[in-house]
């Protein structure tokens, strides 16, 4: 369902399973990639809210939320995300981030740390040995090729909205943003997930990222892409609950 908050003035849409679960789970948020916004996490936000209550913003200038004035960087979007939060309620979550997501995640865990209670970062930008917009933009044209035909049009629905300005100083501010820098930071345990045929994650960036984490793991979906929220939520669920039933445990 949707629902909308106030956050810092703008009117911020996302959307909240409505689901009973059981006591005592965690409450997941979804935090979506590049331009994009919540409505490719839809199937993945419908598989884990049979287990989990589950929350899927729309970050300020994207899908159905109001516009700041200035296009926000990737410290200004953590800062959103943790206000939003705040908004509605959550004092401490399991943050799951797809692509630029998990640059933000990244940055609200080292800032906000009392936020995260775990995190998973799948498919995640910016890899360092890709960071100029050609090379983003030929890995991201050959992941359209991989991807299924329908998220296209999810995604070309998205950017319009976004508008080109603010999809390019937003593109810009990832390229700036170094999550390498802030990975070593992470104090909450992560789960880095990679797609074996994602072409803008690829292995050795994943790889490196568990190595410098200091509490990870990684998990290559196989035949997935980079939006494996969208194009393998069954999967990516299947590896989430695991990680997290563990934690439980633990």
């Amino acid at each position: 369902m949707s629902k909308w908050a106030c956050v810092d003035g703008l009117r911020i849409h996302y959307r909240i399973s409505n689901e009973a679960v059981p006591e005592g789970r965690p409450t997941v948020v979804l935090v979506h990639g590049l331009i994009v916004s919540s409505r490719y996490m839809i199937p993945t936000l419908k598989r884990l809210a049979r287990h989990y209550q589950v929350y899927a913003p729309d970050l300020p200038g994207f899908g159905k939320s109001e516009k700041p004035s200035r296009t926000l960087d990737v410290a200004g979007l953590s800062n959103a995300l943790s206000a939003w939060m705040d908004a509605v309620g959550l004092k401490r979550a399991v943050l799951v981030g797809n692509s630029m997501g998990c640059q933000i995640i990244a940055d609200l865990a080292v800032r906000y740390p009392e936020l995260v209670e775990r995190a998973v970062l799948q498919g995640s930008t910016m890899d360092p040995r890709g960071r100029s917009v050609s090379r983003q933009v030929a890995r991201f044209l050959l992941d359209m090729t991989r991807e299924p035909p329908s998220l296209l049009s999810i995604e070309l629905r998205d950017y319009l909205a976004a508008g080109t300005r603010r999809g390019w100083h937003t593109l810009r501010y990832a390229l700036e943003d170094r999550i390498e820098e802030n990975l070593p930071r992470l104090r909450a345990p992560v789960l880095v997930v990679r797609g074996s045929r994602d072409p803008i994650c690829p292995q050795r960036w994943a790889e490196e990222m568990v190595q410098i984490l200091p509490k990870s793991r990684l998990v290559v979906l196989p035949g997935a892409a980079h939006a494996a929220n969208f194009g393998a939520p069954e999967e990516l669920v299947n590896v989430i609950r695991e990680f997290l039933e563990k934690g439980k445990e633990a």
